[in-house]
C-alpha cells in the first residue's frame, strides 16, 4: 500500500485543501476513516467537487455532531475502535484523512495516533505557516516520533514564510515538501500546479 495519513497541527488547519491536492497532484484515492459533524457537511464532498474522477472509499464512522470524534461517537450512541478500521484495497496511491490532530481522542483510551499506527501510512504534516506554527508543528513531530511512527515530511498552508519553514526543517529534523499559497476560491486548487513532491512507494 502506497500513500499517506494527512495530519493537522490542530482543527482547521486546512488537511482538506491539502488532501485535495495530493489527491489532484497523484491522481490519488482518499479515505476519510472518521468523519465528524457530517450535519455540517462532509470532507469527502470537498474532494469530490475538486477531483470529480477521484475514488472516495465511504468513511468508517460517520458521526453528525462537530465534536472531537469520542463525543461525536458518544452522543451517537457509538464507539469507534481500532479494530473497525482496515485499509481499503486500491491500485492507486491513497490519501487517508484524519480528523483534527494527532492527540485528538478516538474513544476513553485511544487516540488519532493510535490510529495512524494501526494503518502504518507514513504521516505528513499539515500546519500553517504564519504565527505559531513553529511550536504546534514541532509538537506534533515530537508526538509522532514518540510513537515511531514514519513522518513523510510537512507541508505549509498558507502565505509563504521562509523563516518558519526554515526553523521548522531545522528544530524538527524533517522536509518541508510542499507549500500551498493562498487561493482565491477552493476551485483554484484544480488550476494550481501539482505537487512536484511524490507519494512514498509508488511507482507507477
Amino acid at each position: 500500500m502506497s500513500g499517506v495519513f494527512v495530519t493537522g497541527t490542530d482543527t482547521g488547519v486546512g488537511k482538506t485543501m491539502i488532501a485535495a491536492w495530493l489527491v489532484l497532484s497523484w491522481r490519488a484515492e482518499y479515505w476519510k476513516p472518521v468523519q465528524s459533524g457530517t450535519l455540517e457537511g462532509w470532507d469527502a464532498d470537498v474532494i469530490r467537487q475538486l477531483a470529480p474522477d477521484a475514488v472516495i472509499h465511504p468513511s468508517r464512522h460517520a458521526l453528525p455532531e462537530p465534536l472531537s470524534p469520542h463525543q461525536a461517537a458518544a452522543r451517537a450512541g457509538r464507539r469507534i475502535g481500532l479494530g473497525d478500521f482496515r485499509l481499503p484495497a486500491t491500485s492507486r496511491p491513497l490519501v487517508v484523512e484524519g480528523a483534527g490532530g494527532v492527540l485528538v481522542p478516538l474513544n476513553e483510551t485511544e487516540l488519532m495516533v493510535d490510529l495512524m499506527t494501526h494503518l502504518g501510512l507514513p504521516v505528513l504534516v499539515v500546519a500553517r505557516s504564519g504565527l505559531g506554527t513553529i511550536n504546534h508543528t514541532l509538537l506534533t513531530l515530537e508526538a509522532l516520533r514518540r510513537r515511531q511512527l514514519p513522518i513523510a515530511g510537512v507541508i505549509l498552508n498558507g502565505p509563504p514564510n521562509p523563516d518558519n519553514r526554515d526553523a521548522i526543517e531545522r528544530f524538527g529534523a524533517a522536509p518541508v515538501v510542499g507549500e500551498l499559497p493562498p487561493l482565491p476560491d477552493a476551485a483554484a486548487l484544480r488550476r494550481h500546479p501539482p505537487l512536484a513532491w511524490q507519494v512514498p512507494g509508488f511507482a507507477p
